[in-house]
């Protein structure tokens, strides 16, 4: 009787066939987790597309917002400060608004002026340069966070999808985890994997770290069985994938690491390019990240009290809108802040007005602060890091500024 094949060749050849769900999902790039010496959380969440900063924090205290077509943006949208108020979709984090728990920063942007290509606004965002020449901003910022800190250890950082991202790409070793990728296997297929691996370490560590992520977001490893019972298990996984909140669970794994040793995190929401119908295009993209805020707020518990959520975006869009009911690539635009670490609830702006002569370009938020400013005031306040370190080595070119005083 022929013996099957236990080399690791063979093993791996025929893993491919066994045991991964694989679902299309709306967060394509790294979630990233690192272990360093504090004791506060970090979490960066990008909002790839450009959101539209004056759909989603609308200042409908000045005149002239009024007199720009409101057609493609929300109607009734909910008071914060008298000045501003905040998109419907976003209701659901009006608890955290009254906690003293969200800020919202109006008005800004990186340093990426008017090509509005999504690529390079987005590299540019996670680089944290002021451009992308030759032998800079090929690394991220917090990466090079990682590296400036005297005791700080990589941990572990988890790819969701197949993008990679650029803003923990760099020296300090990262790794990857995505919530659709369920390795699904037999008690038998697990022993006959660590049998072929056993006698070689290396392999061996690899192959345990392997079935430890893919046991990571709680979904059972191994399944009881033969091949019926194996294949239902697979389907049913499959199902969960495409009709679950890919952003639930990424939320819930980042809560439980950030409960753990990790320190920061970072990972991406897409849905934010909104040219046609915007109405229901962001609508949706606010209630995935509605439920992805409450999600880490939840699932990191008292540990909320350490955190705060950074939501960046590339660029915002033009101030008016288009003929479809959306609005194009613009320049300034807004950012959401979250966590129990912020010190009360506000809009933050140098406000430029959206009249006609105070736009850029006459068309887009004329931005009045870089983008980077604010969450290097925020890692100074969490971190204790000093501004010479965020000015030349995080975000080379950045002028730090006054103090918005996000944090308690």
């Amino acid at each position: 009787m022929t013996q099957p094949d236990l080399t690791r060749r063979g093993f791996l050849a025929r893993s491919a066939l066994i045991g991964c769900s694989l679902a299309a999902s709306p967060l394509l790039t790294p979630v990233s987790f690192a272990a360093t010496p504090w004791d506060n959380r970090l979490v960066v969440i990008i909002l790839r597309g450009g959101m539209d900063g004056l759909d989603v924090i609308q200042p409908v205290g000045d005149p002239a917002f009024a007199a720009l077509s409101q057609s493609g943006r929300a109607r009734k949208p909910l008071p914060l400060d008298g000045y501003f108020a905040l998109h419907p979709a976003l209701a659901p984090l009006v608890p955290l608004w009254t906690a003293g728990e969200l800020q919202a920063v109006h008005a800004v942007s990186t340093p990426y002026r008017n090509k509005r290509s999504h690529f390079d606004g987005q590299d540019l965002l996670e680089a944290g340069t002021v451009d992308l020449a030759a032998g800079t901003g090929r690394d991220g910022w917090l990466n090079r966070l990682l590296q400036t800190v005297p005791g700080a250890e990589a941990e572990t950082a988890y790819a969701i999808g197949t993008d990679n991202g650029m803003i923990l790409s760099g020296d300090a070793p990262v790794s990857r985890w995505t919530p659709e990728s369920d390795l699904t296997l037999s008690p038998q297929a697990v022993r006959l994997a660590r049998r072929v691996m056993q006698d070689d370490p290396r392999f061996a560590a690899a192959l345990d770290q392997a079935f430890l992520l893919a046991d990571s977001d709680g979904d059972p490893l191994a399944v009881t069985g033969g091949q019926r019972e194996m294949m239902s298990e697979m389907m049913q996984d499959m199902k969960a994938a495409r009709t679950g909140s890919a952003a639930q669970r990424v939320a819930d794994f980042t809560a439980g690491r950030l409960r753990a040793d990790s320190r920061i995190a970072a990972f991406s929401i897409t849905g934010w390019d909104t040219h046609d119908n915007q109405q229901a295009g962001i609508g949706r993209a606010l209630a995935e990240l509605s439920r992805t805020i409450l999600a880490l707020r939840d699932g990191l518990g008292p540990v909320w009290a350490k955190t705060t959520v950074l939501t960046m975006t590339e660029f915002g869009r033009t101030a008016r809108v288009n003929g479809t009911g959306g609005t194009d690539h613009g320049t300034g635009g807004a950012m959401l802040l979250a966590g129990g670490a912020l010190n009360r609830a506000r809009v933050v702006s140098r406000w430029p007005g959206v009249d006609e002569a105070a736009l850029f370009d006459r068309r887009d938020l004329m931005p009045t602060r870089d983008i980077r400013a604010h969450a290097g005031w925020v890692m100074r306040g969490l971190f204790g890091l000093e501004r010479s370190v965020l000015e030349n080595s995080i975000f080379p070119g950045l002028e730090l500024g006054d103090d918005p005083g996000h944090l308690a």
